[in-house]
């Protein structure tokens, strides 16, 4: 095998293996007054391990999220509060914004891009309020953490075509609800064919999935 071809095999391969995002480091001045403030967003508590004096490490997960962030002492050369554009999704921005105020976070009012597609994180091309017709990926809220590392929170209700979907629940009580929505909508797809459907488990998994990400749902 030549050179030539050995390099593009090599990239071949990397590029199809399966690769997720596990954590993102943040960078603080005061762990426990971070650790108070991601704990009062809600996140879920993962880690808090000091394995010296000069070194620990904090890691929460947004609820529903598969990455996680982390902080601590040790961890990172960026100054405290550099960190901008973190981005999560959600598929409600209004209740998640009520939710935020409601857990006594500073967060900004329901803005758009003018643009028409939201291109950075800066603020000059913001305008107040939902995107037209609350269009998929255009409304934006933003806050800070104590240290002023920004997050921006996008509304996701239908994802762009051939995105890869990652579908997930945050307790086994949501997942109960996604299941019992998927078992009303199947009997009543059997209804309609009028017998009973074997392959009952991938027509639900396909509603649900499909649900989450806010496409036409199966009949």
């Amino acid at each position: 095998m030549s050179s030539i071809e050995m390099e593009r095999r090599t990239t071949r391969d990397v590029a199809t293996a399966t690769m997720k995002i596990e954590v993102v480091v943040i960078p603080v001045s005061d762990v426990d007054r971070a650790k108070a403030f991601y704990s009062r967003l809600g996140w879920r508590e993962d880690i808090d391990k000091s394995m010296s004096d000069d070194f620990r490490v904090v890691e929460f997960t947004p609820p529903g999220s598969p990455t996680s962030v982390i902080f601590g002492t040790g961890l990172t050369s960026a100054a405290p509060g550099s960190v901008r554009g973190l981005q999560l999704v959600v598929s409600d921005i209004e209740a998640t914004r009520s939710d935020l105020v409601g857990r006594e976070v500073e967060v900004s009012g329901i803005f758009h891009d003018s643009g028409g597609v939201f291109h950075h994180a800066g603020t000059a091309e913001r305008v107040e309020g939902l995107a037209p017709e609350r269009r998929s990926y255009g409304s934006f809220v933003s806050f800070e953490d104590p240290d002023g590392n920004e997050w921006i929170v996008q509304e996701v209700t239908a994802r762009i075509p051939g995105r890869i979907l990652w579908t997930s629940f945050g307790d086994s009580a949501a997942l109960a609800e996604a299941l019992r929505r998927a078992a009303a909508a199947h009997g009543e797809h059997e209804a309609r064919t009028g017998h009973e459907d074997p392959g009952w488990p991938d027509w639900y998994a396909e509603y649900m999935v499909r649900e989450q990400a806010g496409q036409e749902l199966p009949t």
